[in-house]
């Protein structure tokens, strides 16, 4: 990978993790339960994408 695509990576994993946790404060905020299972997932989906993210710098 050049330098410019690791940094992309590294830019993208700071994002995801500032969303998973944005999503994280958000959830445990709100009382409604429907509310709080759509943050939950896009919670999930943020961790996931970090994850996949981070697999490419360990490939």
């Amino acid at each position: 990978m050049t330098d410019k695509e690791l940094l992309y990576i590294e830019d993208v994993l700071g994002h995801e993790q500032f969303l998973k946790t944005a999503c994280e404060h958000a959830r445990e905020q709100v009382q409604d339960q429907k509310l709080k299972s759509m943050i939950s997932d896009l919670e999930q989906r943020h961790d996931r994408l970090f994850k996949s993210f981070y697999s490419l710098l360990n490939s």
